[in-house]
């Protein structure tokens, strides 16, 4: 047989223990700060029927779904019939159409759970990848907005993300920006898709990408020579305000404005062309960025019209999403912490030397753990050696020692690794002399009963 290429797919990664251990500490520091905020945890399966997924992401996310052919008899049609989740939004938008009488309203909801595109893999850019939201359905005033924005903000604060920016815009003040340049209505989503890449391509890019798509020579110009003035944002503001639609957008982008407090944990800024890539917003519409990355961070907006697909009555909605996988890229740098590293060790590592012992030592470190201490039996074969190697890699704090002379005594023989420093004890003080070392700060010598002994 040849060789299996035993690399993880393309956009997929193995997390290993430190990252994972980072992982679920960023989780339930934003799973904590969006439960102050009121929400409360939802899980939807990991794929959906096809249709549910489809004609809701716009004409970039409709080819980035994950496909899943039919099965068995149906096999060989080469058909889809359903999809791996693309988001979570689209997800709870049929949970509220299917049990929307059961649910409170507003509905205040947050999930964080594994989500798949077929996209390029990059940096901070992955195929499968975990992501974190929170909506509320039934909200119909700007306050739901607000909520959702502050804890976003909230939880990035408290994952101690400083120097957020919050870029604010809206749907209706996007349609006046098209309509004030002379842009017809059949291209608009084409031309705001062209435009929501001005941070990434620049002025000259979004120009030259919207004579791609048909955009008249006139408008591009025109909007060239906005984008490149010395104060941008207020070029275009002046443009949308010369639209009624345009100038209900921005009147609600002041109104929400007002409803953000300054906290110190972000500043809240207008993006006239933030244009947010899926198709089902409806109103405001935000992203959050972060000077350690280029690249947003979380993001979201109000979808009145998302559930409204699923049922027969309109249900009035906003979320916002964390990308969590750039976060966890930003506090692993700021960490120091490399991929693929090991996580913080157990407290002890009991060594096993022998096989009769192996049942008395299982015994002793039961008796640890049940005393909150973190233990580790060593299950390979070796000498105290290759055990206490082990240990050190491992990133315990001491070794034990259970061997016959213990044994006969009611011992345990404690080596502190970092410095050799080695301790017997009765195993009843063990615990607590574990403890009182783990405990303190200074490492110093602690008060047991047993003796001491310097080893090399």
């Amino acid at each position: 047989m040849p060789p299996v290429d035993v690399s993880p797919p393309s956009g997929t990664r193995d997390l290993f223990p430190a990252d994972v251990l980072l992982r679920r500490r960023t989780f339930a520091t934003v799973q904590d700060a969006f439960e102050r905020h009121g929400f409360e945890p939802l899980d939807t399966p990991a794929f959906e029927r096809l249709e549910v997924l489809t004609g809701k992401y716009g004409e970039e996310g409709e080819q980035l779904i994950f496909r899943i052919l039919r099965r068995g008899e149906h096999a060989a049609s080469g058909e889809a019939d359903l999809a791996l989740r693309y988001d979570l939004t689209v997800p709870l938008a049929r949970v509220v159409a299917r049990y929307g009488s059961q649910l409170p309203q507003p509905f205040k909801r947050y999930q964080i759970a594994s989500v798949w595109r077929a996209d390029r893999p990059g940096r901070g850019r992955f195929r499968e990848f975990t992501q974190c939201d929170i909506d509320i359905a039934g909200g119909d005033t700007l306050v739901a907005d607000a909520t959702v924005i502050l804890a976003v903000v909230d939880a990035l604060a408290a994952l101690g993300l400083d120097g957020v920016t919050v870029h604010l815009n809206d749907r209706d003040a996007l349609h006046g920006l098209v309509a004030a340049y002379g842009i017809p209505e059949a291209l608009g989503a084409s031309a705001l898709t062209a435009l929501d890449k001005l941070a990434k391509v620049g002025a000259d890019g979004v120009a030259a990408e919207l004579r791609e798509r048909g955009v008249a020579a006139g408008a591009v110009d025109a909007l060239h020579a906005d984008l490149s003035a010395a104060d941008p944002t207020a070029a275009l503001v002046a443009r949308i305000g010369t639209d009624a639609r345009g100038r209900t957008g921005l009147e609600r982008i002041a109104a929400l404005q007002a409803l953000l407090p300054d906290t110190g944990a972000a500043r809240v800024v207008h993006d006239p062309v933030l244009a947010r890539g899926l198709g089902y917003y409806t109103g405001p519409v935000f992203e959050c960025t972060h000077p350690a990355l280029d690249a947003s961070i979380a993001a979201g907006g109000r979808y009145d019209g998302l559930i409204g697909m699923f049922g027969d009555e309109p249900v009035p909605a906003v979320g916002g999403s964390l990308g969590l996988e750039r976060i966890l890229l930003i506090l692993a740098e700021q960490q120091g912490q490399e991929a693929g590293g090991q996580g913080p060790g157990p407290d002890v590592l009991a060594t096993v030397l022998d096989p009769d012992d192996a049942a008395d030592v299982l015994a002793v470190a039961a008796g640890l753990r049940a005393a909150g201490v973190s233990v580790d039996v060593y299950a390979g074969g070796g000498r105290m050696k290759k055990q206490l190697r082990h240990a050190d890699r491992r990133g315990a704090r001491f070794a034990l020692v259970r061997g016959a002379d213990e044994r006969a005594t009611g011992s345990v023989t404690l080596k502190e690794l970092a410095t050799g420093e080695q301790t017997t004890l009765p195993e009843d003080a063990a615990a607590r002399f574990l403890r009182d070392r783990l405990g303190r700060a200074d490492g110093a010598g602690a008060d047991a009963d047993g003796t001491t002994s310097e080893t090399a």
